[in-house]
């Protein structure tokens, strides 16, 4: 289980916050002992909370959720967070494939490199079929691009290719936008636009939606579906669950929100409105987006992200679904042994093969 806690650690993020002052965790001894709340006369809610663990969730997810994950602050550095990153993910990558067998290929697509799944149960039906994954990792590393297309393809039995969009902060937006949409207009020459879909998680689920305004805005035709699965489209304003979750949930370093002056991650952010309406798809024009699932937890820092732009694209007349997993930290379906974990991992290869089957 310690394995996971590791895991949830390097999940993507799109908070990026300044330097801190070095905090010492909080212990037993000094830990809230009970309830309670206090408003300020700027309205900022001052509160504690003693929250169990519902008996409802499986063994796995309930002694999961009962690891503590120090508060002590600051996060550590980019160059130890890429390298933590990258050592589990192929811990990651081997796991899910024991699962779902397939085949892994290193390649570049329209020279962007690429990382392209085919699961073992690959069937002659869906040949002609595609899933393209944007990957997370707080757009400043990889934490997604095994664990978000391997069990997709094998769960789907449709290749999947991964994307591996320039990282910020060397890469700031629009250059993870740029290429994958240089991806998907390579894809277009050998596939139709309703036999692909395009699908996230954090950051990569922010880019897809982000991705898809690009496409309508170059008049290129929308894939079959998006997945967005724990994203958000407003890099303007920040939403409650930022202030109240950290990657793990309730458990974890928590910084203080600031206000709006300043745009959310401005390592990725730089120099763009965080207006922008590709930048912040909540501010573009969403109609006409294709069918998309939206799927978040109720412990989960982007949990306002996600709930926020689906209903956005629900007043724009869309097919926009929403699943929210209760109780569980930010895109708890990395993980290979959670059952809810495999549940939502379902979830979201039904949706999108059922999209390709139209």
């Amino acid at each position: 289980m310690r394995s996971h806690l590791f895991l949830i650690s390097l999940l993507s993020a799109a908070v990026t916050l300044p330097a801190q002052q070095v905090v010492q965790p909080t212990t037993a001894a000094d830990a809230a002992q009970r309830d309670s709340s206090f408003i300020d006369a700027e309205g900022r809610a001052h509160v504690t909370r003693i929250v169990p663990v519902p008996t409802y969730l499986s063994r796995e997810a309930r002694y999961w959720l009962s690891q503590p994950t120090p508060d002590a602050g600051p996060p550590e550095s980019l160059a130890d967070r890429r390298a933590h990153t990258d050592a589990w993910a192929v811990t990651a990558r081997d796991a899910w494939f024991k699962l779902y067998p397939g085949t892994l290929t290193e390649d570049k697509i329209a020279g962007v490199p690429v990382r392209i799944v085919v699961p073992a149960n690959l069937s002659a039906a869906n040949k002609d079929k595609v899933l393209l994954n944007l990957h997370g990792g707080g757009f400043n590393s990889d934490s997604g691009s095994y664990t978000e297309s391997i069990p997709m393809a094998g769960m789907t039995g449709i290749k999947c290719v991964a994307v591996l969009y320039r990282l910020a902060p060397e890469n700031p937006f629009p250059a993870g936008v740029d290429d994958a949409v240089a991806v998907y207009k390579e894809l277009l020459k050998t596939y139709k636009p309703d036999h692909i879909v395009l699908y996230g998680t954090s950051a990569g689920a922010i880019l897809t939606g982000e991705v898809a305004v690009k496409l309508k805005q170059l008049g290129l035709p929308l894939p079959a579906a998006l997945g967005i699965f724990s994203g958000m489209g407003d890099f303007a304003r920040l939403g409650d669950s930022q202030a109240l979750y950290a990657l793990v949930g309730f458990s974890g370093h928590l910084d203080p929100p600031g206000d709006d002056s300043m745009p959310h991650n401005p390592e990725y952010v730089a120099k763009t409105d965080p207006r922008d309406p590709v930048l912040s798809p909540i501010f573009a024009d969403l109609h006409g987006m294709p069918p998309t699932l939206f799927v978040t937890s109720g412990r989960d820092l982007l949990l306002s992200g996600t709930v926020n732009l689906h209903r956005a694209f629900l007043n724009a007349g869309n097919d926009a679904r929403l699943v929210v997993y209760d109780a569980l930290p930010h895109a708890f379906w990395y993980s290979t042994k959670l059952p809810e974990a495999l549940e939502a991992n379902h979830l979201m290869a039904d949706f999108l093969a059922k999209a390709l089957t139209k």
